[in-house]
């Protein structure tokens, strides 16, 4: 088990070393319905993919009600090259669809104003919704202290230490990280650790040898010596 001595610093050995590749890049800050829907492309994958399928989704649709009343068929090329496409393609109609029922828009940011667990809450219940989805909005579009962490990512903290690998339940988890990452680092933590996840930490052969946290890391220091040889790609290039 790390202390907190080992974690802090390790976290500041992530910081100083991802700086300059890490910082979020976001132009503008997204209204809440489409920070939702970047979510959903976001997951599991890295920032460039996801990047790649939102912009193809506002520029290759007349807007978001055409996205609504397409086939399920019809967005699966926007997830080309992601894990469950298809089934990103039907989280994203399903939202939309919900949205249009409950409000006969596609505006949520009426939430801004019931504070975060209450809009939290409220876009949990939303079909589409995973936990990390909503730890995303509210990170980037609700002002909230959360760390969005899909189940790669959590592999990901466990095996560097930061959670103990008895840990399961998400709210335990939740309130360990942000008691260890300020919210001001939420965004850039969230950055470093999918880019490690993507590029190094694979859930088969990681290739702890070149990830940038390996001195400080548990797992890469207990691995054989010459583990993680195998040469991968990490991501697939969007078209």
């Amino acid at each position: 088990m790390a202390t907190t001595t080992n974690k802090q610093r390790l976290l500041n050995q992530l910081f100083s070393a991802y700086k300059a590749d890490s910082e979020p890049r976001e132009a503008e800050p997204l209204p809440v319905l489409e920070q939702f829907i970047y979510g959903i492309c976001r997951e599991g994958v890295s920032r460039e993919m996801a990047d790649h399928a939102f912009a193809t989704l506002r520029e290759g649709f007349f807007d978001w009600n055409e996205i609504r009343v397409s086939a399920t068929r019809e967005l699966e090329d926007v997830f080309e090259g992601m894990p469950h496409a298809e089934k990103r393609a039907q989280r994203v109609v399903s939202f939309l669809q919900e949205v249009f029922e409950s409000t006969f828009s596609f505006d949520l940011e009426g939430l801004q104003k019931k504070g975060v667990k209450e809009a939290a809450k409220k876009l949990s219940r939303f079909e589409a919704a995973t936990p990390f989805v909503v730890c995303w909005v509210v990170q980037h579009s609700l002002g909230g202290h959360a760390i969005p962490m899909d189940p790669a990512m959590l592999r990901t903290v466990k095996r560097l230490g930061l959670i103990d690998d008895n840990v399961d339940d998400p709210e335990a988890i939740q309130a360990a990280l942000e008691h260890l990452i300020p919210k001001s680092k939420g965004p850039q933590f969230t950055e470093i650790l999918s880019e490690i996840t993507q590029d190094y930490c694979w859930e088969d052969s990681p290739n702890c040898s070149a990830c940038l946290a390996a001195s400080e890391c548990p797992t890469a220091q207990s691995a054989p010596a010459d583990a993680a040889t195998t040469v991968r790609t990490s991501r697939v290039k969007p078209r």
